[in-house]
């Protein structure tokens, strides 16, 4: 099957051999397994951070969004079978979507909203299991809950921010806030769903008393949260919560401390990588997901289709994701 893989980690994103153009044998399902036939995926910041970061002895295949149909299934799988159309955005500590063919275990699996076609809906499953567990694990905001409150977050455009936005907005009673630096970007977010915007590269504090509001219930920081840190602290009001998805450097968690403030770590491939024992709820989220959107409740947070499935194109996607100028998710469809 055709793939493609990065070699030697650390090389910058225009040098050819950042991604490659490989061949691999075809991968033999486990039992819990499902062997897609990939139709599309998505990237997302963790490719280019494992590209970077993360040193491999043999060709390791990054991806982890992806669309495809059920090619076969392991002996104890119960909730597909071959033909099955699905999303999903797998785990990190096995080979990815950026191939012909991925197993992945069947409870981190959804089936495929039937609205949308194969790109757009590539777009979703990381992000949209990011979001949900973010908003509704994490934070612990009620579905239908949160009168009077409000979420305030940064990086709306982004991935993430784009379906936490969709979500907070159409199923918690939440006022929402997302910040973006650019007229597009806001735009974007104003579209997704945001009752207000503003701008994070100013005083967060200024672009909230703007809009009449002094302190926030919860913040998503979900990009560049050691730069916005002390702010963030700020903003939040006394016994707030803060939820975060980034890699800052380092957090000084005492500030947290005068205002009984709670931190909040988000990671999708938790529950995947430690099979823990709710580890069906993506596979459950994934299919709410799908109604929510084929009942035309959410929309897909595609910005870009970059073309085929192959090196040249996802190196170029890996480039834009790394300028910190995308907006909504990048897609890549066939082969």
């Amino acid at each position: 099957m055709r793939a493609i893989a990065y070699t030697h980690a650390g090389l910058p994103i225009d040098d050819p051999q950042a991604l490659i153009d490989i061949d691999l044998d075809l991968p033999q399902p486990g039992p819990r397994d499902l062997r897609v036939a990939v139709r599309a995926v998505a990237v997302n910041p963790v490719d280019t951070k494992v590209r970077r970061n993360a040193a491999t002895e043999g060709p390791r295949v990054l991806g982890w969004d992806a669309v495809g149909v059920v090619d076969a299934v392991g002996s104890e799988v119960t909730l597909f079978q071959p033909g099955d159309a699905v999303y999903y955005a797998g785990v990190i500590d096995r080979p990815g979507s950026n191939a012909e063919y991925q197993l992945v275990d069947e409870r981190s699996v959804g089936r495929k909203p039937a609205r949308l076609d194969d790109a757009a809906a590539a777009a979703l499953p990381l992000t949209a299991i990011t979001a949900w567990e973010l908003l509704f694990d994490r934070l612990r905001v009620a579905e239908g809950g949160g009168e009077g409150q409000t979420l305030l977050v940064i990086g709306a455009a982004g991935g993430v921010g784009s379906i936490l936005v969709q979500l907070a907005r159409q199923l918690t009673q939440l006022t929402v806030i997302g910040t973006a630096s650019r007229p597009d970007t806001q735009d974007w977010v104003y579209a997704m769903g945001a009752h207000h915007v503003i701008d994070h590269s100013l005083p967060l504090a200024e672009g909230l008393a703007r809009l009449g509001i002094a302190q926030v219930e919860h913040v998503a920081s979900l990009t560049h949260t050691d730069q916005h840190y002390g702010q963030i602290v700020e903003v939040l009001a006394p016994q707030g919560q803060l939820g975060l998805i980034d890699d800052p450097g380092q957090l000084d968690v005492m500030a947290l401390k005068r205002k009984a403030l709670s931190l909040h770590w988000e990671l999708m491939f938790t529950r995947p990588l430690f099979k823990t024992a709710d580890m069906q709820k993506q596979h459950d989220l994934l299919n709410r997901v799908a109604e929510l959107i084929d009942a035309g409740v959410l929309q897909t947070t595609l910005g870009e289709n970059f073309g085929r499935i192959n090196a040249a194109n996802l190196r170029r996607a890996h480039a834009v994701l790394e300028s910190h100028r995308a907006k909504g998710k990048i897609v890549l469809e066939g082969w």
